[in-house]
């Protein structure tokens, strides 16, 4: 008979285990929804030592995102030629250039870059990042058709008060890295509201560097004191997305980013 009472009382002591797991968990998955359960610290302080700067990684598979310096993460920053990912999009959505190889001819005026005093197309443009193309193409895109579909992909501030061919250079439009990471990860998916053409040829003319496992696409952008270099990652096992912004150059927000995909085997030689 007590064996029966001792029997009967374990059955409904894991009975209530079970019901108060049960019931717990999905307040608890409701909370990690909400924290951080997508969003750890990286261990890449060896790549800052010299800069202050953010760098996020956004496992699109996964869904998870990795952020070293959340502070600077959230705050906004001039796109600088970065735009010219947004810009080309919607030269080529309105017409504005007809595709990759539309030939824009150079002006004549000498400028502080050498590759960009000769004609180019949309293609040579966007790797040698021409500043004087994508500022024709944003006059022929207009500030009307510009300021719509600035608005309708939801770009930073949405604010291109700064003048149609300098909004995006030190100026009025202004995005944060996550921001950044957020909208190359769309890209990537195919979620913006362009014509699918549109998206490929894009993502075609930034690809940068291609290895047996991985195909690197990206743009730098380069400011008065900040530096930049957003994109994602095809690689074997998962697509990445990801924007380095740093007090510095370009050419070092490239390189520190690379190191990163390499220290986390997302790169190989």
């Amino acid at each position: 008979m007590i064996k029966r009472k001792n029997s009967a009382f374990v059955l409904a002591l894991i009975g209530a285990v079970v019901l108060l797991i049960t019931s717990v968990q999905p307040l608890s998955e409701a909370n990690a929804a909400k924290g951080n359960l997508n969003v750890k610290k990286l261990e890449v302080d060896e790549f800052f030592t010299n800069h202050d700067g953010t760098f996020i990684l956004r496992d699109m598979k996964k869904d998870k995102t990795f952020v070293y310096n959340n502070d600077r993460a959230n705050q906004p920053f001039p796109p600088q030629s970065t735009f010219k990912v947004p810009n080309s999009l919607i030269g080529l959505q309105v017409g504005a250039v007809e595709d990759e190889y539309d030939i824009k001819y150079w002006d004549g005026v000498e400028r502080e870059i050498p590759v960009w005093n000769q004609d180019h197309t949309l293609g040579s443009a966007m790797r040698n990042s021409v500043v004087w193309y994508y500022q024709d193409m944003a006059r022929d895109i207009g500030e009307d058709r510009m300021e719509e579909w600035v608005q309708k992909i939801s770009y930073g501030n949405q604010d291109i008060s700064g003048g149609i061919d300098q909004f995006w250079l030190d100026s009025s439009l202004k995005i944060s890295p996550l921001e950044q990471a957020d909208f190359m990860e769309t890209l990537y998916k195919g979620d913006l509201p362009f014509d699918k053409d549109v998206m490929k040829t894009v993502k075609r003319i930034m690809i940068q560097k291609e290895g047996d496992t991985y195909t690197l696409y990206g743009k730098t952008g380069q400011g008065q004191d900040i530096g930049w270099y957003v994109g994602f990652i095809e690689t074997d096992n998962g697509v990445y997305s990801f924007a380095t912004n740093i007090d510095g150059t370009s050419k070092d927000a490239k390189n520190i980013t690379m190191d990163i995909l390499k220290k986390y085997n997302l790169m190989a030689d």
